[in-house]
């Protein structure tokens, strides 16, 4: 019997399937994914469940869809009150059953219950709202319904993205350096709010990366053979894209978010050293990818000639490919060939089961309904596909399913930043929705809603029926 392996999945904030050189990006090189990739296993056709962040790293933990919580579109806020329900399984606590310590680092953004300074819970209305500032915020208080409630051991990092306060680090579940004033400077597109003194933009990743290799040393040093999982969530490169001086401005051909993209690379490149270093790179199941698709364009709107999302149309928080097509590499030298590439259909949601599958564990279906395993992939990337279908949701809310090659869209337009409500033009008087063949256009260009009415039929008969169950 296989010795239960350590598992680390690093996750991006808004990196594309166009944004690593093992995927063809030509104007910003990772030779650390890319190295990845050559020891390990390369998907070409993973998906979040979601083209934004939230919903996205619900779906990572829990294996079930978040359009099954109250959040419905788009993402919370930095002060967000828990997602995660208190009975709800998730990854690390059924790791933590079979015997994982378990280790959270980086950005959480699936909420904590915050205090103001009555001592009293802020209400939903106001802890969703993304553009809370937290002036009346209590930063003293235990934070309820965090990584420590939901099955991790340990847990450093920020509440959301780094374009929303609260600008503090947190450990565990208290605020390590309580903010006492406002933020003095904000970079691009930042909201207003409260900040720690420690915190310090260009350094955040950088200490995530220190954390996370931390976590791995000490566990090294003192657990012995308990296996261990760690999931290091990071910020970049999503905005403000404010690199560190260590990583000097234009080290990429595509502007302040390419050189994030790097900034990325190296923090995947400081864990596989550790491991290297440590002598347990063998048993460790390593996996990269990102929450969403990327911004096509860096902050100051320009994109550099680099296509983020590679062939695929859209961006972050579309329902095309652009939006939800994912980078998604593998690497477990012990079990997983070197060199190899799956074109076969998966999602991020997949996680869970296939961690319980390679454990032996039974999955709940009462309490993980999204979840399928691609353990059989891992072994053979030829072999069959494990899924008949996957459900797609934009930030907006608008849902799709893929079955084979072709991918049905409920409704018009981009359901996200590409063509928002209120911009987009109808194809016609009789469209209701897109229907793509993505095995001949892959860029989404010619709709097939007119012209195919009984698949668009049977798919909107089969999606309106799975978001049912």
């Amino acid at each position: 019997m296989t010795t239960a392996p350590n598992i680390i999945y690093i996750l991006a904030d808004d990196m594309g399937i166009g944004d690593l050189s093992c995927y063809g990006a030509e104007k910003i090189v990772t030779p650390n994914m890319d190295r990845l990739a050559s020891e390990g296993l390369r998907f070409t056709d993973a998906h979040s469940s979601s083209a934004v962040c939230t919903p996205s790293r619900y779906s990572i933990l829990t294996g079930r869809n978040c359009w099954r919580t109250r959040l419905q579109q788009w993402v919370i806020g930095g002060f967000g009150r828990p997602l995660i329900e208190p009975e709800q399984s998730t990854l690390p606590r059924m790791l933590q059953e079979q015997g994982y310590r378990t280790y959270g680092v980086g950005k959480w953004h699936l909420g904590f219950e915050w205090q103001n300074q009555a001592g009293e819970l802020l209400p939903f209305e106001e802890a969703d709202d993304m553009n809370a500032q937290g002036f009346n915020v209590d930063y003293t208080q235990r934070l309820a319904g965090g990584p420590l409630d939901v099955g991790f051991d340990h847990y450093f990092g920020i509440s959301g993205s780094m374009d929303m306060p609260p600008y503090c680090y947190i450990e565990g579940d208290h605020v390590i350096t309580p903010p006492v004033s406002e933020k003095a400077h904000y970079y691009n597109q930042q909201r207003r709010g409260m900040h720690s003194p420690d915190y310090i933009e260009e350094q955040v990743d950088m200490r995530f990366a220190e954390e996370a290799v931390g976590c791995i040393q000490k566990h090294h040093t003192h657990a012995g053979e308990q296996p261990f999982f760690l999931y290091l969530a990071a910020s970049a490169p999503h905005r403000p894209c404010e690199v560190a001086p260590e990583f000097v401005k234009g080290q990429s051909a595509a502007g302040d978010r390419g050189d994030m993209v790097l900034l990325f690379d190296w923090m995947v490149g400081q864990i596989l050293d550790t491991l290297d270093t440590l002598g347990i790179s063998e048993n460790t199941m390593v996996i990269v990818t990102s929450d969403n698709g990327a911004r096509i364009t860096c902050a100051n709107g320009q994109d550099y000639g680099h296509a983020a999302n590679g062939v695929y149309r859209g961006q972050k928080a579309d329902i095309w490919e652009g939006g939800h097509r994912e980078p998604f590499l593998v690497r477990w030298p012990q079990q997983i060939e070197a060199q190899g590439v799956c074109n076969q259909l998966i999602g991020l949601s997949d996680m869970y089961a296939t961690v319980a599958d390679i454990l032996g564990v039974a999955v709940d279906r009462d309490q993980v309904e999204d979840s399928i395993s691609f353990l059989s992939l891992l072994k053979d990337p030829q072999a069959s596909a494990t899924r008949e279908t996957l459900i797609h949701h934009s930030g907006e809310g608008h849902f799709s399913i893929r079955r084979g090659d072709y991918k049905f869209i409920l409704g018009n337009g981009s359901g996200g930043f590409t063509e928002p409500v209120g911009k987009r033009e109808p194809l016609s008087r009789h469209h209701c929705g897109q229907l793509y063949n993505l095995s001949i256009d892959p860029g989404e260009t010619t709709n097939l809603f007119d012209t195919s009415p009984n698949l668009v039929r049977d798919l909107r008969r089969l999606l309106i029926q799975e978001i049912a169950q």
